[in-house]
């Protein structure tokens, strides 16, 4: 199990990591996509892309510590395994709400969804929620 939320969350952070880039160093479909989203709400679309893009790093940053942080308790098996808990559940969590904003987002602001990313976005979304399962699985065991 501990293996499983090691591998989910590196993988979550890397696939993510490149959306990250290519949102705040302004790739240009990425540039392309934000002004057709920020249309629809009137708001600046450099503005929509550079703050999407600071939300999805700090996603990967918790996804990647999560990974590191596990890491370390099973190779270490250290005293703060539930400081660690907690924070891998709230990296979850903050990855799967993100993750269910992007959905919204792709549905109410694009003229038609991009599938790929419809679909990276419900991986993250499951793997999250598996996760965030087996995080309290172990929470419920720590505290017994």
């Amino acid at each position: 199990m501990k293996k499983t939320v090691f591998i989910t969350n590196l993988l979550m952070g890397i696939v993510l990591s490149r959306f990250a880039i290519s949102k705040l160093t302004g790739w240009e479909i990425s540039v392309k996509a934000f002004i057709e989203m920020a249309k629809p709400l009137g708001i600046d679309p450099t503005f929509f892309r550079i703050f999407t893009g600071i939300i999805i790093s700090a996603v990967v940053i918790g996804y990647v510590s999560t990974a590191i942080f596990s890491l370390i308790n099973n190779k270490a098996q250290l005293k703060y395994k539930i400081s660690y808990t907690n924070w891998a559940i709230f990296s979850n969590i903050f990855g799967l709400l993100t993750m269910v904003g992007a959905l919204i987002a792709e549905f109410s602001l694009r003229i038609q969804p991009k599938w790929l990313l419809v679909y990276i976005a419900l991986g993250i979304i499951l793997f999250s929620a598996i996760n965030i399962f087996i995080l309290n699985k172990q929470k419920q065991i720590q505290n017994r």
